[in-house]
Order: structure tokens, then C-alpha cells, then sequence
């Protein structure tokens, strides 16, 4: 049983009525203490998978009182340490309860807290994406397939593209304009720098690394959609990021590699298979990373932003999907 640890800070007179209002909420205890003569501080231990009920609970709280504060935390061990039975008891309660059909994953507040900074250009996503551009080319000039996955290791790019997607089933439109900014900024490094490869050097045509981007197929725009799949069930899951960032980073950073150099080296004509390929892999992993927020239940709480959220997810999906149609039938009238 993974725990959690909430500590709210709240004027004393709002205690009782506090303590009240947790008992209709899923905690597994709770206790507070004096701070000072005006605040008291809450503690209260609940399961992983019931945060987000008391930490949407709480941020209403906080509309109405500005001296309102919450924390969360993760905790590694608890003693004492819940007993087997009372397990059992909560498995058998939530059995009991009807199912739902959404993911276990974490707090909204969590994941939105994630995402906000993915959405941000940082002096080390720069860096990242600079030093993973330079190997990634480096290894499709070598045909070295160690030295490009080497290179998907340190590329930072599921972050912003994740975030774009996360923006949209929100419908925070401002966080959806930074992720977006952020994305093309994150793609368009790799784009300058193979330009400058193609430019200063011949084409690697003998490199299979190089010529598997310039050729495309209906297939890529599955292993896109699984890709971007893996990399949203990883992040509302909280688990490691590491590998699924591969598999997305490969979608994306070798054909922007490709592309840049074959734009570099003036043959505007071949630009057309790689810069298909970079489409298709774009917006296949937004599509399905949308669609992986939605089903897992994430949506905002206020009624306006509910209503915001649906309209954002409805075009988003609409837009995507059309895009996606789009390119299919390109990519199908290309190869037959």
C-alpha cells in the first residue's frame, strides 16, 4: 500500500469544522497540533490512490480562505505499520464499491506539477537537447544504432510533447501554448543542427540508420501510437520514465535528424518522406496520450473548467485525428 502525507496549515477556528468534513472523506488517520496562536497544522495519512478526493477537497478550501495552505508528500514507510487485516478490509470495501474504469494513478495536482515544468525551456533541456542532437546525428552518419539510442537516452522531448497533451484534456489553454512553444523549440534543435551536418557534409546514403527514416509505412503510425501510449501511462502512473522516453525520443529525434540534414544539403525533394514520418510520430503520440488522460479520469473540478476541458479535449481529438487521417492517406497513396 503506497501512503501519502497531507499537512494542511488552517486557522484554529476552522478545525472542528475541518475535522468534521474528513469523515466523509477516504483517510486513513489524521491528528494535528497548535503552531501558533493563530494556525494549526493538520496531518493527515491517506493511500496514493486516494489523494486527489482530499487534495480536490482541499484546493476548493483554498478558494474561499487565502490563508489556507496545503502540502503533499511521499512517504516511504509508516509505522506503525498497517496491519494485513485492515488491507483486506479496504480491498473488500472497495469491492464491495462499483468499479470504475480509471486508471490507478497519480494526483492531478501531482502530475500537473510535473507538467508544468516539462513545459518550460531550461538552460538543461537545451543542453540535453543539444548534446543528444550532435550524438543522434553523429550515429546515423556512423550507422551506428548504439550511438542513436544512446543518444534517445539523454533527449528530453516526451516532457513538453506529454504536456502538450496533458494541457488539452485540462483545457488550460496557457499551459497548452507553453508546451506547444516548448515543443517546437525541441524539435527545431535537432533541425539546425543536422541542417549544419548536411550542409558541411554529404549525405550518408550507404548509412541504413539514415535510410530508414527516408522510407515510411502505415506501421509507423501504430509503433507511434503505442509509443505514446507507453509514455502517458508511465507518467499518470508515476512510474519510470526512462525507457518509454526512449521509445518516444526514437519517434521523434532521428527523423528531425534526417530531415535537417537532407534540408541542409539543398534536396528539398527528399524532404518530403522524413518530414511525413515526423508528422505521423508527432501527432500520433498526442493523439493517444490524450486519449490515455481521458480515460484515466484526469479533468478539473470547477464547473467552468470542466466545460473548458471538454470543448479543449473535443477539438483537440477532432484536429489530431483529422491530421492523422490526413497523412494517412498520404503515406498510402505514396506507397501504393
Amino acid at each position: 500500500m503506497k501512503l501519502q502525507l497531507i499537512e494542511v496549515y488552517l486557522p484554529k477556528d476552522k478545525i472542528e469544522e475541518f475535522h468534521e468534513s474528513l469523515l466523509d472523506l477516504p483517510t486513513v488517520t489524521h491528528w494535528h497540533s497548535d503552531e501558533s496562536e493563530q494556525y494549526s497544522l493538520l496531518r493527515i495519512l491517506v493511500e496514493a490512490k486516494d489523494s486527489e478526493a482530499l487534495l480536490n477537497f482541499l484546493e476548493m478550501k483554498a478558494k474561499y480562505n487565502e490563508h489556507f495552505k496545503a502540502l503533499l508528500f511521499n512517504l516511504q514507510t509508516y509505522i506503525p505499520h498497517i496491519s494485513k487485516e485492515d488491507e483486506e478490509k479496504d480491498e473488500t470495501k472497495e469491492e464491495e464499491e462499483p468499479k470504475k474504469a480509471e486508471l490507478v494513478r497519480a494526483s492531478r495536482q501531482e502530475l500537473y506539477n510535473v507538467v508544468h515544468t516539462s513545459s518550460q525551456i531550461s538552460r538543461s533541456f537545451t543542453w540535453f537537447l543539444f548534446l543528444s542532437s550532435i550524438v543522434a546525428t553523429a550515429g546515423i552518419i556512423k550507422n551506428s544504432p548504439a550511438i542513436v539510442i544512446g543518444a534517445m537516452v539523454i533527449a528530453p522531448l516526451i516532457g513538453p510533447v506529454t504536456s502538450t497533451a496533458f494541457a488539452s484534456v485540462l483545457g488550460d489553454f496557457k499551459l497548452m501554448r507553453q508546451s506547444v512553444i516548448t515543443s517546437l523549440y525541441g524539435l527545431s534543435i535537432p533541425l539546425l543542427i543536422a541542417a549544419a551536418f548536411g550542409f558541411f557534409f554529404p549525405l550518408p546514403l550507404s548509412s541504413q540508420e539514415f535510410l530508414s527514416r527516408t522510407d515510411i509505412q502505415i506501421i509507423d503510425i501504430a509503433v507511434a501510437l503505442a509509443a505514446g501510449a507507453a509514455g502517458a501511462i508511465s507518467f499518470v502512473k508515476r512510474a519510470s520514465e526512462a525507457l518509454v522516453g526512449v521509445m518516444v525520443s526514437v519517434a521523434l529525434l532521428p527523423p528531425a535528424v534526417v530531415l535537417g540534414m537532407i534540408a541542409g544539403s539543398f534536396e528539398w525533394e527528399n524532404t518530403v518522406t522524413p518530414l511525413l514520418l515526423l508528422l505521423v510520430n508527432v501527432n500520433s503520440i498526442i493523439l493517444s496520450a490524450i486519449l490515455v488522460f481521458w480515460f484515466s479520469g484526469i479533468k478539473p473540478i470547477n464547473w467552468r473548467e470542466i466545460q473548458a476541458a471538454n470543448t479543449s479535449r473535443k477539438y483537440s481529438l477532432i484536429f489530431v485525428s483529422i491530421v492523422i487521417l490526413v497523412l494517412f492517406i498520404v503515406i498510402y497513396f505514396i506507397r501504393f
